[in-house]
C-alpha cells in the first residue's frame, strides 16, 4: 500500500510538472528532477502569502498567470508600503504569528536587512544561472527587476535647450532658472517613503555634488511625495515641471503613451534598482513560496511582468524594449545597478540615518514653505 501510495505522489508530481512546462513554454528544463516534490507540496499547502510594495492592480495579470499555471496554489497578496512591510513582517515574526511566506520590496535596503538578519531562508533556485551576478546575494536576495531611476519632466514646460542631461545639469537648471522651475519641482520624501532614503543614499555615495543637488531642490521649493505613479501623474497635468530620482518602469511606460511626458537617464551615470524577493525562513507554505520565486525570476513570469505589469525584467534573455538586454544595448556603461548586497544596510545604521535624515531635512527646507 505505502508502494502505491508513494508511485501516485510520484505521477502527481510528475502531472504537475508536465502541466507547469507547459505553462513556462519549456523553462523547467534543466530544473532537479525532485521539483515536481516541491509542486507537489505547493499543492497541497494551497497558497502563497506575499507581502509585496508592488501595487496590486499592477500584479493583477502575474498572479493570473501564475495560478493558471498552477491549479490549486492561491495567491493571498497583500499591497503594502516597504516600512509597514518590514515593521509588520519583524514584529509578527517576534510575536509568532502567521506573516508572509515571501517579500517582495523595492526597499532594497530594508530587504537585505531582513536577509541579514537572517529571517530570509536560502533557496538555491533553479532559475539562478539566468540572473546576473549582481542581482544574487547568497541565494537568500533575489533582485527580480531591471528599473533605472530616471529624470521626468513635462514636454510642454522644457524645451529642448533646457531639458537637463547629467546630475549637474540638473541642479544647474534649478539655480539659472529659478524663476520658472520654484514650486513646480518634485521627488521623493525620504522621510515618509523608504525606497526614496534608498536612492538618496545610494545617489550620495557616487554623487560628488549630490548635496549642493538637494540644495538646489530646497532653493526651488520641491514637493517632496511619496510615490513615483503620483508624481508621474502630475508631471503630466503640469502641476509639476520636472521629476527627479523617480522609477523609470511607471514613467518609460507612461511616455511611450503620453506624448506630455519626456524622460532623461543620466549620461553621468544612471542607478538601476530592482525589486528584492525572499523566501521568510518561518513560512507556512514554503514550498508555495518557492514555486512564486521561480516563477518571478523564470523567463514566462519576467515575460508576463514585463508586457502586463511593466516591470522591467532582469534577465538578459527575455525580449521587449524595455528589457534589461535591450536597456544595456542602448544606454551602456551609463547604467550602474544597485548591488542586492550587505553594503545596503549602512545607512539603516541608526546614528547614520539620523544625519542623513538632518542633513536632507536642512537642505530641502531651503526656502520651501
Amino acid at each position: 500500500m505505502g508502494a502505491v501510495a508513494c508511485g501516485l505522489r510520484w505521477l502527481v508530481a510528475v502531472c504537475l510538472l508536465v502541466e507547469a512546462a507547459a505553462c513556462w513554454a519549456g523553462l523547467p528544463d534543466g530544473y532537479p528532477r525532485d521539483y515536481g516534490a516541491v509542486m507537489a507540496a505547493a499543492r497541497q499547502e494551497g497558497k502563497v502569502v506575499v507581502y509585496s510594495t508592488t501595487d496590486l492592480s499592477v500584479m493583477a495579470a502575474v498572479i493570473r498567470d501564475f495560478e493558471q499555471c498552477f491549479p490549486g496554489v492561491k495567491v493571498e497578496y497583500h499591497d503594502l508600503n516597504s516600512e509597514e512591510l518590514y515593521y509588520r513582517f519583524v514584529s509578527e515574526t517576534a510575536a509568532q504569528l502567521p506573516s508572509a511566506d515571501v517579500l517582495w520590496s523595492s526597499a532594497m535596503d530594508l530587504q537585505m536587512k531582513l536577509a541579514n538578519d537572517d529571517y530570509a531562508a536560502r533557496y538555491v533556485s533553479p532559475e539562478l544561472g539566468a540572473l546576473p551576478r549582481w542581482a544574487v546575494w547568497r541565494s537568500t536576495a533575489y533582485g527580480t527587476t531591471f528599473e533605472p531611476v530616471v529624470i521626468v519632466y513635462n514636454k510642454r514646460h522644457l524645451t529642448e535647450a533646457d531639458v537637463p542631461h547629467t546630475h549637474s545639469e540638473f541642479a544647474r537648471l534649478l539655480t539659472v532658472r529659478a524663476d520658472v522651475f520654484h514650486g513646480n519641482v518634485t521627488t521623493y520624501s525620504i522621510e515618509r517613503s523608504a525606497l526614496g532614503r534608498m536612492l538618496a543614499t545610494q545617489d550620495s555615495r557616487v554623487q560628488p555634488g549630490f548635496w549642493d543637488l538637494v540644495r538646489s531642490m530646497g532653493h526651488s521649493g520641491v514637493k517632496l511625495e511619496s510615490s513615483t505613479s503620483e508624481m508621474v501623474q502630475r508631471i503630466a497635468s503640469g502641476r509639476y515641471f520636472i521629476g527627479y530620482n523617480l522609477i523609470g518602469s511607471y514613467a518609460m511606460s507612461r511616455a511611450r503613451n503620453d506624448p506630455a511626458i519626456g524622460v532623461v537617464l543620466p549620461t553621468d551615470y544612471t542607478l538601476v534598482m530592482s525589486r528584492i524577493a525572499i523566501l521568510s525562513r518561518r513560512a507556512a507554505h514554503p514550498n508555495a513560496g518557492k514555486l512564486w520565486l521561480d516563477y518571478l525570476l523564470s523567463r514566462r513570469g519576467q515575460g508576463v511582468m514585463a508586457s502586463k505589469s511593466e516591470l522591467f525584467p532582469v534577465r538578459a534573455d527575455v525580449p521587449g524594449e524595455f528589457g534589461a538586454a535591450s536597456l544595456r544595448a542602448r544606454y551602456g556603461d551609463r547604467l550602474k545597478p544597485i548591488e542586492v548586497a550587505v553594503p545596503l544596510v549602512v545607512f539603516l545604521d541608526r546614528a547614520k540615518k539620523r544625519e542623513f535624515l538632518k542633513r536632507w531635512e536642512r537642505e530641502t527646507a531651503t526656502l520651501n514653505p
